[in-house]
């Protein structure tokens, strides 16, 4: 007996020691959301928002490369609900994805407590709520991931750190805008724009004369690409969703569904208050709205006409975003210059095309990739497939390549292997602004252009210094292509930031296999991995 117990407790120590040794000894940094419903006015008109911790937009993220985050989400509505992580790799942890693919919505009346880890990441991202259309209703917040301190950052320290979440918004209540995509019709224009939940000059960005300030903006709308600006300030480019840039200088800024950018501003005019604008890009009429830079020792409030942006110039916005660099001699998470992977010298293993289209499915409005219409299943399909159940997926459900023919529903996954290097094309012959984000892993953004992609257009491609993100647009009737290594196993999700169109099917899920079953590769269940579907009455692990 006494052996049996002896040999039980040595197999407990090495199962704690194995657990402590995935997150090593880096700091955790602990989070207790309390998820309700609350009464907001962004627009000037009441509507029940979704608060965290009675905030809209909820409490931000601070963390530094590495670090462990433990986010506690007690649900408090009447529905459930889920949280995802934009930009967030999760890294060998799709189980903590927060997305329907991978997880079970924490119920009403119930907790769930994410384990994140900002593995190897820097640089400005944001949360949002994933399920039905709460991204409507708030609940969505800032994520800042700093460079450990031995980490040389490639730009002074700047005085102050602004997080600025802007996007589209709706006066109708998420409810509404859920039944009318349920009904098989497109959204209806947005009524407005706001930065950090409030409208019309409702939120001020306090400086002091001669100081630079860093301006973390994040596109957190459903619809709309936006452009954002400083009267009478200059923007200087330093991150993009994890990688420093070459610092060129902007008067304004394109940001697409679901991208953040991180720019440098100095305060180096008058003292008085200067707008903050954010318009709407590609859409008639063009919504505005202003926030106000206010100088410390102001003189006088605001004067002058809001700063004017562009407006459905496609070139402009092309042009701008060929003009976004890599900056190969910063480090990155770690001291290695960024510039020391040569991405442009490694072959791709094969090539993935998914063409946007937006189909008319038993007499309602759907969105599709490659002619498949996702539809969720009955049981995450992370689980489904850790469980081995079978009828949830089938892997191949959605072709590789667009087939043109009759579109159809499937609750869509692709096949992939661990490691692989793939060159995935982005083709829309459609006549609006796509954007897309790949849950889980950065890309290399090697090019963008107008037409139809064929193997020639590999000649145009940024093979050196593009930057490595997580978001790309892909313009009217154009293409964007990227490089993506398949170094993250788990089950990830692939969509459009458009969310009528990810809620009408504009996704899919990309498998990243191995067999090593191995902790090296992918974590394993969480012991509080919520069971759903035909996952009820399993069991996850006892440690």
């Amino acid at each position: 007996m006494r052996a049996c117990m002896a040999s039980l407790f040595s197999l407990l120590a090495l199962l704690l020691f194995l657990v402590n040794a995935v997150k090593g000894d880096n700091p955790y940094r602990f989070y207790n959301w309390k998820v309700t419903y609350g009464d907001i006015y962004p627009l000037g008109v009441k509507q029940q928002g979704i608060l965290i911790n009675g905030q809209f937009p909820g409490p931000q993220i601070d963390a530094v490369t590495n670090d462990n985050l433990i986010i506690s989400v007690y649900n408090y509505l009447n529905e459930p609900f889920l949280i995802s992580w934009n930009g967030l790799q999760n890294r060998k942890n799709s189980w903590y994805d927060g997305v329907s693919g991978t997880n079970c919505p924490i119920p009403p009346g119930k907790n769930f407590t994410y384990v994140l880890q900002a593995k190897d990441q820097i640089g400005s991202y944001f949360y949002f709520p994933s399920l039905a259309f709460h991204k409507a209703a708030g609940a969505f917040g800032g994520i800042r991931i700093w460079s450990r301190p031995q980490i040389p950052v490639p730009f002074p320290p700047p005085n102050g750190d602004f997080i600025v979440l802007a996007g589209d918004w709706y006066k109708r209540n998420h409810y509404q805008l859920k039944a009318i995509l349920d009904g098989g019709h497109n959204l209806p224009s947005p009524d407005g724009l706001l930065i950090n939940g409030r409208g019309w000059n409702g939120y001020r960005f306090t400086v002091d004369p001669g100081k630079t300030y860093r301006f973390r903006i994040s596109n957190v709308g459903l619809t709309t690409s936006i452009n954002f600006r400083i009267q009478g300030h200059k923007l200087k480019l330093v991150e993009v969703e994890g990688s420093h840039t070459v610092q060129n200088t902007f008067y304004s800024l394109d940001v697409h569904l679901g991208q953040s950018y991180s720019v440098l501003v100095t305060a180096d005019q008058a003292p008085k208050d200067y707008y903050v604008a954010v318009s709407s890009r590609f859409t008639t009429p063009v919504l505005t709205t202003t926030a106000i830079l206010h100088y410390s020792n102001a003189r006088s409030g605001l004067s002058g006409p809001v700063p004017i942006g562009p407006t459905t110039q496609i070139d402009w916005s092309l042009n701008q975003a060929r003009s976004i660099r890599w900056n190969l001699t910063a480090s990155g998470p770690r001291p290695n210059p960024q510039g020391s992977y040569h991405y442009g010298l490694i072959k791709t293993s094969r090539t993935i095309t998914l063409a946007n289209s937006a189909p008319i499915i038993n007499r309602k409005q759907r969105y599709a990739v490659n002619s498949v219409s996702y539809v969720p299943a009955d049981t995450p399909l992370k689980l489904a497939d850790y469980f081995k159940i079978p009828g949830v997926f089938n892997l191949g459900s959605i072709p590789t390549s667009p087939t043109w023919g009759n579109a159809y529903l499937q609750t869509s996954v692709m096949n992939a292997n661990f490691r692989e290097f793939v060159e995935i094309i982005f083709q829309n012959w459609e006549d609006t602004v796509q954007s897309w984000h790949i849950a889980g892993n950065s890309f290399f953004v090697v090019g963008m252009d107008g037409g139809q992609w064929t193997p020639a257009s590999r000649s145009r491609y940024n093979l050196r210094d593009t930057v490595s993100r997580c978001t790309t647009q892909v313009y009217p009737r154009s293409w964007t292509a990227i490089y993506m290594a398949l170094d993250n196993v788990g089950m990830w999700n692939i969509r459009s930031e458009n969310w009528a169109r990810q809620y009408l099917g504009q996704q899919f899920y990309l498998r990243v296999y191995t067999n090593s079953n191995s902790w090296r590769d992918e974590y394993p269940i969480p012991k509080n991995a919520l069971l759903c579907g035909r996952a009820r009455g399993r069991h996850t692990r006892p440690l």
